[in-house]
Order: C-alpha cells, then sequence, then structure tokens
C-alpha cells in the first residue's frame, strides 16, 4: 500500500508522552488521581495508540 512508517512513528511518541503524563497524574502513596476527567481522557488516547500500534504489527507480520 505505501509507507506506513509515518503513522507507527507519530502514535508510538503520542502513547510515550500520554503515557508519561498518566503515570504523573496519579499518586501512588495515597491512591488517588489528581484530575480524574483528565486521566480519562488520557487513559482513552494511550489504550487507543497501542491498539493501533499492536493491531498494525500483528497486520504486518502476516504478510
Amino acid at each position: 500500500m505505501g509507507n506506513n512508517k509515518a503513522p507507527v512513528f507519530t502514535l508510538t511518541i503520542v502513547a510515550i508522552i500520554v503515557g508519561v503524563a498518566l503515570f504523573k497524574l496519579i499518586d501512588f502513596k495515597a491512591f488517588t488521581i489528581e484530575k480524574p476527567a483528565l486521566a480519562v481522557v488520557y487513559l482513552v488516547t494511550f489504550v487507543g495508540s497501542v491498539y493501533v500500534l499492536i493491531k498494525n504489527r500483528k497486520k504486518n507480520s502476516e504478510k
């Protein structure tokens, strides 16, 4: 189909940045989340980007 490296690289960067931001929102000593609504948005974005990366990797391994 074409060169598919740009979306993979972009989603990898997004997953790293959002994952770190989500990790910083969690207080592990008190087991609380500083901003729960923002954490939900980060979690949905993180899970979505990881899902697309895994789906893309499986598709490429089948070829």
